[in-house]
Formats: C-alpha cells, sequence, structure tokens
C-alpha cells in the first residue's frame, strides 16, 4: 500500500507532456515571417490581376508594364470584370498534312478535326486540363489578330511567330510522320459559326459558317524541336 501511495503522489508532481511540438524562439520568428511574406505576396497578386482586369484608371495605366509582365502569359484573362463578353462564336480547327511517296510524289492526308479533340477530352471530364479548354483557341486567336483574312499576310511584327505556334500545335497532335513517311507541309481550315439565338429571342437566323483555308507552311526541322 505504501509503495502504491509514493507511485500515486510521483505521477501526480510529474508534469504532463506538452500538447503539440515545442519550437524554439527562432522558428517560431522564422515560421511568423514566412507567414507574413506568404500573406503579403498573395494580397499583392490579387491585387495585381485585380487591376489588371478592372476597367482602365490612373493606377492600372501607371504600371502597366509591370501588370503585363506578372499576368501575361501564365494568367492571362480575355474577359472583363465588370463587363464580360461571353464568345458568340463556335471556332472549329482541323489540320491536315502533305508527305512524300517512296516515288517522290505528294501524297495528301485527310482533315484531322484538332478542336473536334479537345471537345472530347473536354465533355464528360470533371475536371478538364487548361491545354485542352484554351491552348489551341488562343492560338487562333493569336493567329486571327496578327493576319489579314483576305490574303493571310501578317499584320504585325509577332505574326511569324503566330503561324508557328500554330504549326508546333498541329504537327505535334497529328505526329512527325504519317504511314511511315514523315510530314514535310501542314494546312490549317478553320470553320467559324455564329451561334443561334434561342427561338423565343425573334433575332434572325445567324449566317451561314465561314470556312477559312491558310496557306501550306512547310515543316522544318526546327518545327518539330522539343515537341516530343
Amino acid at each position: 500500500m505504501a509503495e502504491s501511495a509514493e507511485a500515486a503522489e510521483n505521477a501526480e508532481s510529474t508534469p504532463p507532456p506538452p500538447a503539440g511540438p515545442v519550437r524554439s524562439a527562432g522558428a517560431r520568428v522564422v515560421l511568423g515571417t514566412a507567414a507574413v511574406l506568404l500573406l503579403t505576396a498573395t494580397g499583392l497578386f490579387l491585387g495585381a490581376v485585380f487591376l489588371h482586369v478592372a476597367p482602365a484608371n490612373s493606377l492600372s495605366r501607371e504600371y502597366r508594364e509591370q501588370l503585363d509582365g506578372l499576368v501575361y502569359p501564365e494568367f492571362e484573362q480575355n474577359w472583363k470584370l465588370f463587363a464580360p463578353n461571353p464568345l458568340q462564336q463556335n471556332v472549329a480547327v482541323d489540320a491536315r498534312v502533305r508527305t512524300v511517296s517512296a516515288d517522290g510524289d505528294a501524297v495528301v492526308h485527310g482533315w484531322v478535326g484538332l478542336t473536334a479533340q479537345d471537345i472530347a477530352a473536354i465533355r464528360g471530364n470533371p475536371a478538364p486540363g487548361h491545354a485542352d479548354q484554351n491552348l489551341l483557341r488562343r492560338a487562333w486567336d493569336f493567329y486571327d489578330g496578327s493576319h489579314s483574312a483576305q490574303d493571310e499576310s501578317a499584320t504585325t511584327e509577332r505574326g511569324r511567330l503566330a503561324e508557328d505556334y500554330l504549326k508546333r500545335i498541329a504537327v505535334q497532335r497529328i505526329g512527325r510522320s504519317v504511314g511511315g513517311r514523315p510530314v514535310v507541309a501542314v494546312e490549317l481550315r478553320v470553320t467559324t459559326t455564329t451561334v443561334a439565338p434561342p427561338d423565343w429571342s425573334g433575332e434572325a437566323a445567324p449566317p451561314a459558317p465561314k470556312v477559312r483555308e491558310l496557306p501550306w507552311w512547310p515543316v522544318r526541322d526546327e518545327d518539330l524541336r522539343e515537341l516530343w
């Protein structure tokens, strides 16, 4: 009984172990500083994105170059914060390639629906990838904004870059060879269809789809670099 009483007395006098890990003062300072820096960086980033999508003001005009450098290209937005402008056209991009037969004759292969591939990857997917949703669409917007629809001539200094970008996407989707023969040229076809208004709107039916065929672009070794 004496031993039991002594054991109980010792147990009561022993302080309980700490509830959580014990950190030194230096560790707490480091963690607190990191948390403050993280929250500050997050707040600055959200503020910069807000200024980028908000209507133009004196602050956004003053720091336009810095804001563009932060947002583009990873966080690009093509909508306006207070005046959303949803797409009113469906754009379908197709591609076909040309190879050379063993006899030296040019062989043109059938059209491949690049946009149809993206739609198939998105439909039914609860978390579709960013590339499936935006890569091809933004590449076409880039090209369309830098070329004339009449003769496909470049209207900006970045026109050649837009051509190479579209070409590399098409070749990557189709492959560097077809039927065992290397791809030597690629052509794109773009079909633009205006979204039909609802029946109750009373608006006129949309015009017929517009088909735009781009020139044949040669495929060189540098066009295939780092694609696979």
